[in-house]
C-alpha cells in the first residue's frame, strides 16, 4: 500500500491485511515468536482467522468473535509468564504496523484499543 495515501482500517479486507502483516512481525521477533510458536503452539491457519474476527468485532462491530480473550491469555501465562516487556513489544509492533499501512479514525481507534488491551492484560496477569 502506498505511503502517500494510507487507507483506514475500515473493512474486513484491510483488517485481514493488517493482521497478516502484524503477525509476520511478531513471528520474526526473537522475544515474541517463542511465545506463539513454542509455548502457545499456535496453528496459524486456526489462530489468524480468530484474530481477524476479533479485530473486525472491535473495529467494525461484526459478531464473529465469541471467545474469552483474557482466559486464553491466563492459560498461556500459566505456561510462561508474560511480562511488561512482552506487552510493550507487542504494542510497538501493532502501532508500527498500523502507522505503516493505515491512517484514519479506525486506525487511530485500533491503536487506542490495542494500548488498552496491552495494559489490561499486563495488569490482570501480574
Amino acid at each position: 500500500m502506498a505511503a502517500t495515501h494510507r487507507p483506514d482500517l475500515d473493512s474486513r479486507e484491510r483488517i485481514e491485511y493488517f493482521v497478516d502483516r502484524f503477525y509476520e512481525r511478531l513471528l520474526a521477533d526473537e522475544q515474541l515468536a517463542p511465545i506463539f510458536v513454542d509455548v502457545a503452539q499456535i496453528d496459524l491457519d486456526v489462530h489468524l482467522p480468530h484474530i481477524k474476527d476479533y479485530w473486525c468485532k472491535l473495529l467494525l462491530g461484526e459478531r464473529g468473535y465469541q471467545r474469552h480473550t483474557m482466559n486464553i491469555h491466563r492459560q498461556l501465562h500459566g505456561k510462561r509468564s508474560l511480562h511488561r516487556g512482552d506487552f510493550e513489544r507487542w504494542l510497538a509492533y501493532f502501532t508500527h504496523t498500523v502507522d505503516e499501512h493505515f491512517a484514519g479514525e479506525r486506525a487511530e481507534r485500533a491503536k487506542r484499543v490495542a494500548a488498552a488491551i496491552a495494559a489490561n492484560m499486563e495488569n490482570s496477569l501480574s
